[in-house]
């Protein structure tokens, strides 16, 4: 008999961490690899940030805080909830952890039972399903195609509903498509969850500051404030403030609900690094002049990225409003053969043949719930992504019949 939970089996890997391990490691070997998978800004901390780390070591900032950070970090949440989205918390409505995936599985377990249902539209970033299954909760999936933006419809939402439901996940730019609601998306959906008043809203707001083109982000409190008391808004200093490795993530909610995840945190991680929390400090009430010039970079990417997929053959990628990825459809080259003989029956198949052939690590889309597409990353050297663009065209171009 088996000595590991029970509960393990209901889960598996990271898809996204797993790929990004296997290039890595295949690198590693001396293969001529080029990773699109990771959603990581290749921009370094800014300097400003760097050093008010380095000033908290060096005024002992290295002992335990409370489990929500210390007052400055919280205060500059508040803050910037304020100044971001017009929405107002107090201390004890910030919960702050170690990335925005502890986030989730820590409002996951204050709050899911057995059986209760939780909707997910598919693409989905990977680990919300599992985080959901691991309490014993049933997520609930959408199929929201290319033909709809990637989007959410109300009518789709409303259907979903039931009597089990207990929240809705909202990710916008979205992680993996890039696809952004609008205000009037947003308003169309919280008209509907103003219906439902069982149904808690789940917001992931990580790529907030990612958009191009003149999009203007806003969030669902904002958008429906009668939502606000049932709305965990959640973000962090990963993307854009190119802090993936300081591990800071945060969320304002109810009180009820932020004391749950605080009793839930207190007996797991206890809290995010002390050093890493006044980074963050910095970070948020510092200046944010280096977002706005990072993200003129990623809008070139995008647009190199999205021109050369298109031009490959059997590939459709549209134009994401956010984040750093794109979405692509391989629907026209299924079936295909590849020239050592092999058949593309999946979006898996696919990502295989490129890895082998070319040397180039996506996602395939399965692993965000909507198939045939894949997922790059497009936060990565504008040499490298043209490069790679190429040898997908040329791999598309190998496939026959």
């Amino acid at each position: 008999m088996s000595f590991i939970a029970n509960r393990l089996s209901a889960i598996k890997p990271s898809a996204t961490m797993a790929v990004t391990q296997k290039a890595r490691e295949l690198a590693a070997q001396g293969h001529d690899i080029i990773s699109l998978g990771a959603g990581e800004p290749d921009f370094d901390t800014p300097e400003h940030i760097i050093e008010a780390a380095k000033q908290a070591l060096d005024d002992g900032m290295t002992r335990y805080t409370g489990v929500n950070g210390i007052p400055e970090l919280q205060d500059a949440i508040i803050a910037k909830f304020k100044r971001d989205s017009k929405l107002d918390y107090a201390r004890d409505e910030i919960h702050v952890s170690c990335g925005g995936k502890p986030v989730i599985f820590n409002a996951m377990m204050a709050t899911v039972n057995a059986d209760d249902e939780v909707i997910i539209p598919a693409p989905y970033w990977v680990s919300y399903p599992d985080i959901v299954r691991f309490f014993g909760g049933k997520p609930v999936f959408v199929d929201c195609p290319v033909e709809a933006g990637f989007k959410l419809r109300p009518e789709q939402l409303d259907a979903a509903i039931t009597a089990k439901t207990k929240w809705l996940f909202l990710n916008s730019p979205s992680n993996p498509t890039g696809a952004a609601y609008s205000h009037d998306e947003i308003k169309a959906l919280t008209d509907v969850l103003v219906r439902h008043p069982h149904v808690w809203i789940f917001t992931d707001d990580i790529y907030e500051h990612l958009i191009y083109d003149d999009f203007e982000f806003t969030t669902v409190a904002q958008v429906e404030p009668r939502l606000k008391s049932r709305t965990l808004t959640m973000n962090g200093m990963s993307k854009a403030y190119c802090m993936t490795g300081w591990r800071v993530g945060f969320a304002g909610g109810p009180v009820e609900l932020i004391k749950a995840m605080t009793k839930v945190q207190s007996q797991s991680i206890t809290h995010t690094a002390t050093v890493s929390q006044a980074a963050s400090v910095a970070a948020l009430n510092g200046p944010h002049d280096f977002v706005a010039a990072n993200n003129a970079v990623f809008k070139e990417r995008r647009d190199l990225v999205v021109s050369m997929l298109n031009q490959a053959p059997g590939i459709h990628c549209p134009t994401p409003q956010g984040a750093f990825y794109v979405y692509p459809s391989l629907k026209a080259l299924i079936g295909k053969k590849t020239p050592a003989g092999g058949v593309v029956n999946s979006d898996e198949d696919f990502v295989t043949y490129l890895l082998e052939s070319e040397g180039v690590s996506v996602v395939h889309g399965a692993a965000f719930g909507l198939s045939p597409h894949f997922r790059i990353s497009y936060a990565t050297a504008t040499d490298l992504l043209e490069d790679a663009c190429q040898r997908i065209q040329r791999a598309c171009a190998a496939l026959k019949g």
